[in-house]
């Protein structure tokens, strides 16, 4: 192969890479299969760099029907049903091209959830930019990314009908060089009616459905795979483009194949395409496979073997069908408009054999490309020192500060104020099963009307916390969206990840993925949620610039009883406010709102978590909230107690007047285990009982009323408080 350095390095292959190779064939490579190996060694389809640490997550508990490898986890949820869910990244293509790259993201995974058989009924999303608040180009810049993304989850996710239930947000300087899009999709499956990914059966039919394959998306596994620089605009070409129309009418036509008994196996073409569904399906099954390249639909002329293999073109399925049901199955299609061609078979080789107009251009043994691609054990730094640069913040600094001042500027930041500005441009109650949809705070909930029950779910990652410390960060990431469901009614069950990195050739990188995966195992563990899918994002980097280590974990739990949905907000004059928290969290402000604003940096004491408190607490909330002796409950996360209960209030449309002990750590510091509830002075016995022989703590905090906001030293009117809260976000979106 002429200018093999060159084509290796168009690759991302390197030359010990091209060693395993000739290795493996016995004979140089031809460009299709060093291609395929290309994508099928990248970091997105491999997890070469990430697969050792993953190794040992929690991954089963009674409830769970499917763990990781395969296209989403599952859990029973009872009544015969499974809920089926996972969360994915499309990161670099959405940051070259905002609304096509958000689009497609959200088509990727909702494909992996109805690929099981199941129906999706809710999305969630986790989006990161850079500081929008800034006047200069870098703020314009990430406006434009955010409206293009915001546009692009619901362009996608209202057309296919798939209510967009809730989500997080975030805005840190570390992600100006690389936007993070995690998306989020849930589905409703019978327990006896799942379908997986295998390709079995010798003389079986392989059959392409979906769209017709074009040039779009052309080698988007590896661009993934491979850090940023000035030259990236030019990647335009390697991010797909979505048709959700075409997405619906594939969604339907599966859902109709998998009520006849039709089919072995199928998988989404998603990350490189042909080449991954089909060497994944051979690969689970042990099985190899023979492919007519020529027989696949395509939309353009002039198409290789090489494009057809490596396209990311969307809206399409590779299924493994029964020897003699073809004609079935072509009938099914063709009723949906999809197209739908027999382009070749399953064999017992143990190889891809690949044809050209009966001409073979490619073979290549399956399990050193799907199950034992390589692993690499990159270098970590035990001790690192990108820390050292940032000086520490000393609370006496925040201490010192006007609160009524501090207090004002919480609530204007972006993390803070209402985002109606983003989830009001997604479909949310559509499917009519929505019970607390976006913008209430905390989890959200819907109804599953085949068993009676609802689901909760959150999606959270506390970046700067994973910054200062990885493990810790990962650990309260996993806590917090359970104590969300749990502040629901609900029971958290189990937890999906997105793992969001720099450059893994960085040793600090590693280290900072290793610490995460470690922190993510021991509250897994301690809280009994195991791991059920998830996905791995590297290479977030750009010009030798990481993002914040951002380990973004997607909870999922069940509430029995769908009329006793604890509410988020206080609305009711005359109750009581309190703060239940672990004896152990102590409000600090390491990585917290008010030092980030206000202390230009945000090294400081962290509050660590205690895992065993925070299990008690769910066990607490469920108790209290079936006995209804809770009116509202609500998490104090960023910015602390002082804008936990005022978006409460705020969103209640009820004054508060709180105790006057509050001092500035009470008001601003930030915990892990800490949240507030309302309820009526009788019933303040009941829930100290619930707390006997814990290490738990009950202080009042406030009494509901009035129209004013009035916390220790802060002193706000309701209307000019709902003013901020609600009008903030849209004037940093209109500024220019």
């Amino acid at each position: 192969m002429e200018n093999l350095q060159k084509v290796l390095a168009q690759h991302k292959l390197t030359q010990e890479d091209y060693n395993a190779i000739l290795k493996i064939l016995n004979r140089e490579p031809n460009l299709v299969e060093l291609g395929i190996f290309s994508a099928m060694w990248s970091e997105h389809c491999s997890y070469k760099s990430s697969k050792i640490y993953l190794n040992g997550f929690p991954t089963r508990a009674p409830w769970v029907i499917q763990g990781p490898g395969e296209n989403a986890g599952i859990i029973d949820i009872g009544g015969g049903y499974g809920a089926v869910f996972k969360m994915e990244s499309h990161n670099h293509p959405s940051f070259i091209e905002p609304y096509a790259g958000a689009a497609t993201g959200v088509g990727g995974i909702m494909r992996d959830i109805f690929t099981m058989g199941a129906r999706v009924v809710a999305s969630l999303n986790s989006i990161r930019f850079g500081d929008i608040t800034k006047k200069d180009s870098i703020g314009a810049k990430h406006r434009y990314l955010l409206r293009g993304v915001v546009a692009g989850i619901g362009g996608y996710g209202n057309c296919m009908g798939v209510p967009t239930l809730g989500g997080e947000m975030s805005f840190e300087p570390s992600y100006e060089g690389n936007i993070l899009v995690n998306a989020f999709s849930l589905g409703i499956v019978k327990s006896d009616e799942i379908f997986y990914g295998k390709a079995e059966g010798i003389g079986n039919p392989v059959i392409y459905v979906g769209s017709k394959t074009g040039r779009d998306g052309l080698g988007g596994a590896v661009m993934s795979s491979d850090s940023f620089n000035e030259d990236s605009k030019s990647l335009r070409p390697t991010v797909q483009v979505g048709d959700p129309f075409t997405e619906k009418l594939l969604l339907e036509a599966c859902l109709e194949l998998f009520k006849q008994d039709l089919i072995v196996g199928i998988q989404d073409m998603g990350a490189a395409g042909l080449t991954s569904s089909s060497f994944e399906m051979a690969g689970r099954s042990g099985s190899g496979m023979v492919m007519h390249l020529d027989q696949v639909p395509m939309r353009e002329s002039g198409m290789t073997p090489y494009e057809l293999m490596l396209s990311e073109s969307q809206e399409r399925m590779l299924i493994c069908a029964k020897k003699g049901c073809e004609a079935k199955i072509i009938e099914i299609f063709k009723k949906w408009e999809l197209d739908c061609a027999i382009i070749g078979e399953v064999t017992n080789s143990g190889k891809m054999e690949l044809f050209w107009h009966k001409q073979k251009c490619a073979e290549i043994p399956i399990a050193p490309l799907s199950e034992k691609a390589p692993i690499l054990k990159r270098p970590v730094s035990e001790n690192p020192t990108y820390l050292d640069s940032i000086a520490f913040l000393e609370k006496e600094k925040l201490e010192s500060q006007n609160v009524q001042e501090v207090f004002e500027t919480l609530l204007n930041t972006p993390e803070i104020c209402d985002k109606a500005w983003v989830y009001t441009q997604y479909d949310s109650s559509v499917q009519t099963n929505t019970i607390i949809p976006s913008g209430a705070g905390g989890a959200s909930v819907m109804r599953v009307k085949e068993n009676g029950k609802g689901l909760g779910m959150s999606v959270a990652c506390p970046s700067r916390l994973c910054y200062l410390n990885p493990k810790e960060g990962a650990k309260q990431a996993v806590a917090k969206v359970g104590r969300d469901i749990a502040l629901r009614g609900g029971r958290p069950l189990a937890i999906t990840d997105c793992l969001n990195f720099g450059s893994p050739e960085n040793p600090e990188v590693m280290w900072q993925f290793k610490e995460s995966c470690e922190g993510i195992k021991e509250a897994c563990k301690a809280l009994n949620t195991p791991v059920v899918s998830g996905n791995v994002s590297l290479y977030n980097q750009t010009n030798g610039k990481d993002i914040y280590p951002t380990p973004s974990i997607a909870g999922v739990g069940v509430l029995d009883n769908i009329n006793n949905v604890l509410q988020s907000h206080f609305k009711e004059a005359g109750l009581e406010v309190y703060r239940l928290a672990s004896k152990d969290s102590k409000p600090k402000f390491g990585a917290s709102l008010v030092a980030k604003y206000l202390g230009n940096s945000f090294k400081s004491e962290v509050s660590a978590i205690h895992l065993q408190d925070e299990l008690f607490l769910w066990s607490v909330l469920n108790a209290a909230n079936e006995r209804g002796i809770l009116k509202g409950a609500v998490d104090i996360y960023q910015g602390g107690l002082a804008m936990a209960l005022t978006k409460a209030c705020v969103r209640g449309n009820v004054g508060v007047k709180s105790v006057e002990n509050l001092d500035f750590t009470m008001l601003f510091g930030e915990a892990p285990t800490q949240i507030l509830v309302a309820l009526e002075s009788q019933n303040v016995s009941a829930l100290e009982a619930l707390l006997e022989n814990s290490n738990l703590s009950l202080t009042k905090v406030a009494t509901l009323g009035g129209d004013s906001i009035q916390i220790g030293a802060v002193s706000m009117s309701l209307k000019e408080a709902k003013a901020t809260f609600y009008q903030r976000f849209d004037a940093i979106m209109e500024s220019i």
